[in-house]
């Protein structure tokens, strides 16, 4: 889909109004957060969702390297009740890259890759009480250097919830057939993240999590630890703000990341 395609899709979706839908479910986005939700939109609508903003930092003793993202892109359609498609872009990547011993500056500003997955729900697709899905998924290396993984990658998340009330658990396991380092070939990465959310009121909902992966790049074995703290406003049915920050537990994992984004349903 082009950049100017789903620049004038998320206008339209943003300025439309929101009508009132018995049948509609209660939104479910994405996001926020590290985890993945089990639950599926509703057949016959779509979720937009969209990062207006991603920075990340990582130093480590040679380098510092920061990231930025520009709408990252989802758009989420359900073809059944427990079934939906998913369309995932990042319009715009930007990293910078300073050689500490050199003072050299390296940057680079490309499009990033496109993924495409399915999530199959096994039980509750409204995500109430317990949840669980499958959804495989894969990366088609359409970015440009620096920003795109270089490579396909694949990989199976199994999202599952128990919501209870106003506060839910979420766990999201997953196995990835991961791209290299180098930009060539794949190897295996493995993790799962955990994380607690709560409603702060009937609009306003945070969750904090803790994610685990380990990667096993020829390049170098890593395991890499955040964790998550994330709020999400929903000033009507149909839409929601958020914002969210995540922090490196070790060496292996970027020093910070701080993002904000919107999610509307059509």
């Amino acid at each position: 889909m082009p950049l100017r395609s789903l620049l004038l899709l998320a206008a339209a979706t943003a300025a439309a109004p929101a009508f009132a839908n018995e049948d509609r479910r209660e939104l479910c986005p994405d996001r926020p957060g590290l985890g993945t939700p089990a639950c599926t939109v509703e057949p016959g609508s779509m979720l937009f969702e969209i990062g207006l903003a991603d920075w990340t930092l990582d130093r480590t003793a040679d380098s510092r390297s920061d990231s930025w993202a520009f709408g990252d892109a989802l758009l989420r359609a359900g073809l059944t009740s427990s079934l939906e498609v998913q369309l995932g872009w990042t319009m715009l990547g930007h990293a910078r890259e300073r050689d500490r011993a050199t003072g050299d500056v390296t940057r680079r500003t490309r499009t990033g890759d496109v993924t495409l997955a399915l999530r199959q729900n096994l039980s509750n697709p409204d995500g109430a009480g317990f949840s669980v899905a499958l959804m495989p998924y894969a990366t088609l290396p359409l970015g440009g250097e620096g920003v795109g993984a270089g490579d396909w990658g694949a990989g199976m998340i199994v999202p599952v919830s128990f919501e209870l009330g106003a506060v839910s658990l979420g766990f999201t396991p997953h196995v990835d057939a991961a791209v290299d380092s180098d930009g060539d070939g794949r190897h295996t990465a493995y993790g799962s993240v955990v994380g607690l959310g709560f409603g702060l009121s009937d609009d306003v909902s945070m969750a904090a999590e803790v994610s685990l992966t380990r990667d096993r790049d020829p390049g170098g074995h890593t395991t890499e630890a955040l964790a998550g703290l994330s709020a999400g406003w929903q000033p009507d049915a149909d839409s929601q703000w958020d914002l969210g920050a995540n922090v490196g537990l070790n060496r292996d994992s970027p020093d910070v990341e701080l993002y904000f984004g919107f999610v509307r349903r059509f």
